[in-house]
């Protein structure tokens, strides 16, 4: 590792950059489970475009600790952080890891939300086709209806 100059190594351009996608994924969210499907689509691109600059801002990143002979990842961020013997650039690290590891999280609940519209949707189409599947929908009483009872309910 060169100790023989400071280095000068940022991250406050991926902290900007995962909060805002934590409030584009906290918005999907909510429509998400609003069943808002308009917004859920206008956020698409802005999430692809923020990933894009997340990727590119951590390329940077990996190459400038690279340069100055620590690892080019997260572990050569964390010792470079510890050479700088600063406390509160710690805790912004250590902070922005937890952020990241909450945008992670949200982004995961997030998919699930969508594979749970998929699949309800999946229902319904097969139900309109005629074609429902064995045990998908449930009656009052928590059992799984028939086909024929499927049917008659599409026919009311």
């Amino acid at each position: 590792m060169n100790a023989s100059k400071p280095v000068q190594i940022s991250f406050e351009q991926d902290v900007t950059l995962v909060n805002r996608l934590l409030e584009e994924l906290t918005t999907e969210q909510a429509a998400l489970v609003k069943g808002d499907i308009a917004t859920v689509e206008a956020i698409i691109d802005r999430k692809f475009l923020l990933l894009q600059q997340l990727s590119t801002v951590a390329k940077n990143r990996y190459e400038q600790l690279s340069l100055h002979g620590f690892q080019a990842n997260e572990s050569g961020m964390v010792a470079w952080i510890k050479q700088q013997a600063n406390t509160n650039m710690q805790k912004a690290w250590d902070q922005f890891q937890k952020t990241l590891t909450t945008t992670k999280e949200t982004n995961r609940l997030n998919g699930i939300l969508i594979n749970k519209h998929f699949s309800r949707n999946q229902q319904m189409l097969s139900q309109l086709q005629g074609k429902p599947e064995a045990g998908s929908m449930y009656g009052k009483n928590g059992q799984a209806r028939t086909s024929q009872a499927n049917q008659s309910v599409l026919m009311a």
